[in-house]
């Protein structure tokens, strides 16, 4: 089966809010980015102490650190990001979660060509590789706007070039359709190496997300092949129903609902079980 987890800061800033609203929608894994609307990679050790705390005792699993690494312009220090990045693994090991999210870093100019830079996203996607090889985690390289990885060849390029089975894909249906591109399309060439995914839908030339499978995400094709083709692993609503900012959505706990029955309904259709709380 399937199994749900949800970027929970979309519900509410506040972590018993969030857990409510998880185990009320059948959610059982948090993909970790915010409490408290501080950055996950900015929690003090008394605020990393309440989530654990609160979330096993009531049953939620941290599925992912839903970090920022890497969504940041490739001018930046690297060196301090890379202490950043040291933080995301410290918390992965913390919160007992087996996946980090990153991303592969924007051009040092808006409309720059980040393609010039691939050399060195590679240099750097390398160092995290070095630095997490005896630990059971994996990279998991969510597709963004306007990055490296934003459409799926360089996205293709980053997962063979590297060739290393602690770096795999979050594939993102809404952040594809905002590159230009068909997701379907994407996904016959991705697939092998797909071990995350995120669910939110758009439609082209719109900037506002909608549930799943209301948008031309071509969600429900996508994970009817995935189930088929022995994907088992989580489905990260993160709906962006309110708010779709740069580092951060908004969806409230109605809205929420929503947004957990449309891809529920997706799964039931096609009698896609999912793991419930």
């Amino acid at each position: 089966m399937l199994k749900l987890a949800a970027f929970a800061d979309e519900i509410s800033p506040n972590i018993d809010e969030q857990i409510a609203v998880c185990k009320a929608n059948d959610i059982t894994h948090f993909e970790l980015r915010g409490v408290n609307k501080v950055n996950v990679l900015d929690f003090d050790a008394a605020l990393r102490d309440e989530i654990r705390q609160k979330t096993r005792a009531s049953g939620i699993g941290i599925a992912c650190i839903g970090s920022p690494i890497g969504k940041v312009k490739i001018s930046e220090s690297w060196s301090a990001h890379f202490e950043r990045f040291r933080i995301a693994v410290e918390l992965a090991e913390f919160f007992s979660a087996g996946l980090i999210r990153i991303f592969s870093y924007y051009p040092p100019d808006k409309g720059d060509d980040m393609r010039k830079y691939r050399e060195e996203v590679l240099r750097r996607m390398q160092a995290k590789l070095d630095y997490i090889r005896s630990k059971p985690l994996v990279l998991v390289h969510e597709n963004e706007k306007e990055i490296y990885g934003e459409k799926a060849a360089e996205c293709l390029d980053l997962l063979q070039s590297l060739h290393h089975p602690q770096f795999r894909c979050a594939f993102d249906f809404a952040n594809f359709v905002q590159a230009g591109e068909h997701p379907l399309n994407n996904w016959s060439m991705l697939r092998p190496y797909v071990a995350h995914i995120h669910v939110k839908d758009c439609r082209f030339n719109s900037p506002k997300m909608v549930p799943a499978g209301e948008g031309e995400g071509q969600i429900e094709p996508i994970i009817v092949d995935a189930y088929q083709n022995g994907y088992r692993g989580f489905l990260t609503l993160e709906p962006h129903l309110l708010v779709a900012g740069h580092s951060h959505g908004e969806t409230g706990p109605e809205m929420f609902k929503v947004a957990t029955d449309a891809l529920k309904a997706i799964c039931r259709r096609n009698n896609i079980p999912l793991g419930s709380a």
